[in-house]
């Protein structure tokens, strides 16, 4: 697909050869973030089988806006063009408001020809609302400066956090930064089927290490008896580290292992040079909401919008949706290999 607006402007798919100016682009642009590179581009594909609609905007042959979308279809979750799933951001990146207005139609566009349910665009910060989009989100990110070391590290934590993590310090707990993809989505799963919630699948994390390298790693907590009991997968971006996939065992909460984890993980980011600390996005008055909050960070609203296309009214895939109550259920009382197996066939449509 090429859209010719004038002799010296086009919009296009993103082709293989060119990958590496799309990144360049976002590395450039104020509001790029790690979830706008073209790697996910490969993840939607390969992993989860998506459709990606990267869109570029050229003018003479110069990157000047980009747009990644991935479509997801699902006769239980609907059907819908994303910008982009999995990711907390997303939308549009452009060097002017005529650009950015010239690729989201063009996304409008796409989505009529799929005859899609709805357009979402994952902005982070916020946009002019005109038609057809409308405000669509209920989550906050927080976020804080890395101080200088490991003891101004801790002193900045809210003090009651901060007697939780020195709690933590007390339970001869260890933390391993050397990649174990494996180890990693191990715990991640069993704490998400805990949850009741269908993980994704292994190739995922296998990916994701494949594709972005020393911009992804793991971090594994492990017990007095060197057992593994939290872990977190890691995205490195510009001047912040985002724990992205984090999840413990049961016996983490008494051990309070993810306060220790992500202390720990603030410390070793702070040694690589990382300046700042993006906790990521949970749903606003969330369990994992309460958590992040009593960090004493910064808390960040999102500003996602959609389009409604064939759909009548925005989605809600929310788990607190009634019709997902018996689901949530039954999956937690799901055995454990089995939730490895179904799972990956449902979570490609709830990211």
């Amino acid at each position: 697909m090429t859209l010719k607006m004038n002799t010296h402007f086009t919009i296009s798919d993103l082709k293989p050869g060119r990958y590496k100016e799309w990144d360049a682009y976002v590395d450039k642009h104020p509001e790029g973030t790690f979830f706008h590179l073209s790697g996910w581009h490969q993840i939607a594909k390969e992993v989860f089988n998506h459709t990606p609609y990267y869109l570029v905007a050229y003018q003479n042959d110069c990157v000047v806006g980009v747009l990644p979308l991935v479509e997801q279809k699902s006769l239980l979750f609907g059907h819908a063009l994303v910008s982009i799933p999995f990711c907390v951001f997303g939308g549009t990146l452009a060097d002017s408001d005529f650009i950015q207005r010239q690729l989201e139609n063009e996304a409008i566009t796409i989505g009529k020809n799929l005859r899609v349910d709805y357009i979402e665009l994952r902005d982070r910060s916020p946009s002019t609302l005109t038609e057809p989009w409308i405000k669509h989100c209920h989550h906050a990110t927080f976020s804080c400066d890395i101080a200088d070391t490991p003891d101004t590290i801790l002193t900045s934590v809210k003090r009651k956090q901060r007697a939780v993590i020195r709690h933590s310090l007390k339970n001869n707990l260890s933390a391993d930064h050397k990649d174990n993809v494996d180890a990693c989505y191990d715990i991640y799963a069993e704490s998400v089927r805990n949850l009741g919630t269908p993980v994704f699948d292994r190739r995922l994390f296998r990916k994701l290490k494949e594709v972005f390298g020393d911009k992804c790693d793991t971090l594994i907590v492990y017990d007095d008896k060197k057992q593994p009991v939290s872990s977190v997968m890691s995205f490195y971006y510009r001047d912040t580290v985002l724990p992205y996939y984090g999840g413990g065992t049961p016996s983490a909460r008494g051990l309070k292992s993810s306060d220790f984890m992500y202390y720990k993980l603030m410390c070793y980011a702070r040694e690589k040079g990382f300046t700042t600390f993006d906790f990521g996005r949970s749903k606003i008055d969330s369990g994992a909401y309460a958590f992040k909050k009593n960090w004493g960070m910064q808390e960040n609203e999102l500003h996602y919008r959609i389009a409604l296309i064939e759909a009548d009214s925005p989605p809600n895939l929310s788990p607190n949706n009634p019709k997902y109550k018996l689901v949530i259920s039954a999956w937690q009382k799901m055995p454990l290999w089995l939730s490895k197996i179904i799972g990956p066939y449902l979570s490609k449509y709830l990211g």
